[in-house]
């Protein structure tokens, strides 16, 4: 005789029906000390993030015993986090690893729909001002809107095998373009494309690019290493300095910079799925673009909420192509111009 095969939900064997939310974990029952252990974050900071997604995390739903939006955040930063679906993680809020799968997918999605508010170029003159202002106290380069730099995060292979993935160590990554300001907060992240393309080929495609050509900042720029190409608003380092001035501008361009690369190794030390030590973010390169993104959102809300990490270890490691790029050459007349003039005026 045949026999039924009924498919189980694996939360349903563990919780029973009866409810239509599972609160499996308080906050409230566990210490500060707990949460940021477990998830990296305290309490006041889970709040904030269960305000903000709330609506869009309690959706209607077909189970009649849907996660919680508290729980879905927790699992979602325990994974961020921690880079694991391990078992006890689920175990500590009481869902299955399935459903954790399902958590990180949601709460990602909330998170890159609200990518735009916190991340994005400031627009009031004030404001513009004050970030010019603030670079300036750290070497003494004038007109400083941002730094720029790529980094790489490892994905798996993709299911259709697309070499346009493949890095120059022979991995798969995406190559992120990040944007920061003096303290490390993201300006502008661009999380999607494939690790085969250079940094200048990311940049030339990038809305990056458009957007200052087009529209944004005449009166200031980014500022670049000697990856990219020289632009009206996008300054980069002289390949063979000769004169004190020109050492005096290198020497500034260094060292305001390096806060681009102080914030990658934050970002990694905090969310640890991005390390690489857990292994490659086991998703499709769009998926991992949007975790990778999810986690920038994050970083935003944690400087806005004090959670200074600067001085954070970086944990693990992250599967990053050296750069072995020559000097591109500027042959943007109206480029090097404003780089002598700036030059002339600021370093000589």
């Amino acid at each position: 005789m045949a026999v039924p095969i009924a498919v189980l939900d694996c939360d349903l064997l563990l919780y029973g029906r009866g409810h239509r939310t599972l609160d499996r974990f308080k906050l409230e029952d566990v210490t500060d000390e707990y949460l940021v252990s477990t998830y990296g974050f305290p309490r006041q900071f889970i709040c904030y993030l269960v305000d903000l997604l709330g609506a869009t995390l309690s959706r209607p739903t077909q189970r009649s015993r849907a996660i919680s939006p508290e729980t879905q955040i927790l699992a979602a930063l325990g994974f961020y986090t921690s880079g694991s679906f391990q078992t006890r993680m689920g175990d500590a809020i009481g869902i299955s690893q399935a459903s954790m799968s399902r958590c990180v997918a949601n709460v990602t999605e909330a998170l890159v729909e609200r990518a735009s508010q916190f991340i994005h170029f400031p627009e009031d003159e004030a404001t513009v001002q004050t970030l010019k202002d603030d670079f300036y106290g750290l070497a003494g380069m004038p007109g400083v809107l941002g730094v720029v730099d790529c980094t790489h995060v490892a994905i798996k292979a993709p299911n259709a095998e697309d070499l346009s993935y493949v890095n120059r160590k022979g991995l798969h990554s995406l190559n992120c373009l990040m944007v920061c300001d003096s303290r490390g907060a993201l300006l502008s992240a661009e999380t999607h494309w494939p690790g085969s393309l250079p940094d200048c080929t990311v940049l030339e495609q990038a809305a990056l690019t458009s957007q200052f050509e087009t529209e944004l900042h005449k009166d200031g720029w980014l500022l670049g290493d000697s990856s990219f190409v020289l632009r009206t608003w996008l300054m980069t380092p002289l390949h063979i300095p000769e004169t004190p001035a020109e050492y005096r501008y290198n020497m500034a361009h260094s060292a305001t910079h390096n806060v681009i690369e102080r914030t990658f190794r934050t970002i990694r030390s905090r969310f640890r799925c991005l390390d690489g030590s857990k292994g490659t973010l086991q998703y499709s390169p769009e998926k991992s673009s949007h975790i990778i993104l999810a986690c920038c959102v994050l970083h935003n809300i944690s400087l806005q909420h004090g959670l200074d990490v600067w001085s954070s270890p970086a944990a693990g490691h992250m599967e990053q192509p050296e750069e072995e790029y020559e000097q591109i050459e500027s042959v943007d007349s109206e480029a090097c111009r404003v780089r002598q003039e700036l030059l002339l005026t600021h370093f000589s």
